[in-house]
């Protein structure tokens, strides 16, 4: 495996330079950016097969062996992660929308698999720029749109209901270090913005916990009482509670009849 070295001052990128796989930036920018990688990697691995209904243990083994023979592929000169893509989340969606099992969802995906394979085999031995002639720019950032509307309404229906100010605070902080923050800040903005959605849930539960819970006991009438009594005997086989009222004129005469 080759040694890091550190690139330039480990500190500034220059426009049109980037961190080739033998180099490095200063540890602390070097830990800050894999961090962010460990975070868009669990939330990857983990989370999206949860969503699509399949074993996330499995996903995270084979993303593991994957990602081995990945670096065995490009003898350890490309030092990337292959987790779970966002990709399949809408098209297992719709398998799922029209009934389709676990089984019929891997299969799928190993399709889609050997199809990438395929693409891959044909970019090794035709290059790279047919990559950008057949999908310019401007198709990827579509593509790339079109994965985050595909999760939008899993978002709506799992995340958003737990807290929903937590993680409107959280987006729009987001948004404002995105733009507000200036060179290597804004490039882990998404740690930031995680560590900060930490903070603001533990404050959040804290003062929640601290707050005093006050019950009221209810108020039941004699006839309440006495009607959830007879169901309960009825249906549970328990002693109904006696009502301490006493019984009317109407409601005496009325058992001196049946008598």
């Amino acid at each position: 495996m080759p040694i890091w070295t550190l690139h330039g001052d480990g500190k500034n990128i220059r426009p049109g330079e980037v961190v080739a796989p033998g180099e490095r930036l200063s540890w602390g920018r070097t830990i800050g950016l894999g961090s962010q990688h460990v975070v868009s990697m669990f939330g990857a691995t983990f989370v999206f097969p949860i969503i699509m209904g399949l074993n996330p243990q499995l996903a995270v083994m084979m993303s593991g062996f994957c990602t081995l023979f990945f670096l065995l592929v490009v003898k350890g000169r490309i030092p990337s992660y292959l987790g779970t893509s966002a990709a399949f989340v809408g098209g297992i969606a719709a398998i799922r929308a029209q009934g389709g099992t676990s089984a019929e969802v891997t299969g799928a995906i190993l399709v889609s698999g050997l199809v990438l394979a395929a693409i891959g085999i044909a970019i090794h031995f035709l290059g790279g720029r047919v990559v950008f002639k057949v999908l310019p720019p401007v198709v990827t950032g579509a593509v790339v749109m079109l994965i985050g509307f595909n999760l939008a309404p899993v978002v709506a229906g799992l995340y958003w209901p737990q807290d929903q100010w937590v993680a409107l605070i959280v987006m729009v902080a987001l948004i404002v270090m995105s733009i507000a923050l200036r060179g290597f800040m804004a490039r882990i903005a998404i740690f930031l913005a995680l560590i900060f959605g930490y903070v603001l849930s533990w404050i959040s539960t804290g003062s929640r916990a601290r707050s005093p819970r006050t019950t009221q006991a209810p108020v039941r009438s004699p006839s309440t009482s006495a009607s959830t009594g007879i169901r309960c005997s009825r249906r549970r086989g328990s002693a109904c509670p006696r009502s301490r009222t006493r019984p009317t004129e109407s409601s005496a005469s009325t058992l001196r009849r049946s008598a």
